[in-house]
């Protein structure tokens, strides 16, 4: 039997054969796909802490920040919801503050398949843990830019023809459809392609267009669940049932589904039962 107390933090992936998950407790790291098939329980036994300051908090607030944190967040980078509103390009933005730090970086635009298709934008360091987090199945990265908002204009002028959100629900109770990734980069452009030759215009060399091979991601699923029901540690002191597998940063299980990211800095205990 395993036991591990802390504070929750999203799971750690590595990109292999199969996304390999380990779960982040405190000081203790549990490589979980090894643990498929047992039952495993998460107790909130009472606090949660601010992943951003580590103040202890009454409530959680958009993925483990208290709402001072909370607040600061939203007030400084609406570019995180809407890259297109990034204030990096206008110089509006303090070179010192948190925001200019992560959106004046290398961004690309990306395709992926999770629950469907869709259209998205991470930083180049986040590539490929984003899609892991997902719950994408297939991706492959089409622009490469100097920042944030030039990303963020660019996945507006896609949103026109493919969406940019993954339906969790759908993504939780299959594998993906697969698609060729390729051809419907050129379906897409054949809708949005003037758009996005305005905005390449505009940049010449500040944007890359990339000719990547698509990236195959393979999660460690056994079973898939008929239905979808969300187990929170907001409802309930204990999440308890079978591993059934881990896709996303969620763990299925036999009750339910958990959103391990949603419930960062709570503290709990985990048990794994041999």
């Amino acid at each position: 039997m395993i036991n591990a107390s802390g504070v929750i933090r999203k799971m750690k992936t590595k990109l292999s054969s199969t996304v390999e998950y380990t779960m982040v407790i405190g000081d203790n790291l549990i490589p979980i796909n090894e643990h498929i098939g047992k039952e495993i329980s998460i107790s909130h036994t009472g606090g949660i802490f601010c992943v951003q300051c580590g103040r202890k908090t009454s409530k959680s607030f958009q993925q483990g920040h208290c709402y001072p944190c909370m607040r600061k967040i939203f007030e400084c980078n609406n570019c995180i919801l809407h890259p297109e509103k990034c204030l990096v390009e206008t110089k509006t933005c303090p070179s010192d503050d948190w925001a200019h730090e992560q959106c004046a970086k290398d961004h690309v635009v990306y395709l992926a398949n999770s629950s469907a298709l869709k259209i998205g934008v991470t930083r180049t360091s986040q590539v490929p843990t984003r899609w892991m987090d997902q719950g994408a199945m297939q991706a492959m990265p089409i622009y490469k830019t100097s920042n944030r908002y030039q990303a963020g204009i660019i996945e507006v002028a896609f949103k026109r023809a493919v969406s940019d959100k993954t339906n969790w629900r759908t993504m939780l109770k299959q594998d993906s459809i697969p698609v060729d990734l390729t051809a419907k980069r050129q379906e897409l452009l054949s809708v949005v392609g003037k758009e996005i030759d305005t905005i390449l215009n505009s940049y010449h060399d500040e944007i890359i267009v990339l000719s990547s091979p698509e990236v195959l991601i393979k999660f460690p699923v056994s079973t898939y669940l008929d239905k979808i029901t969300s187990l929170s540690l907001d409802k309930t002191d204990e999440v308890k049932g079978v591993l059934l597998g881990i896709k996303g940063q969620y763990l299925i299980l036999n009750s339910g589904v958990i959103n391990i990211r949603k419930f960062s800095g709570y503290d709990a205990k985990v048990s794994v039962y041999e």
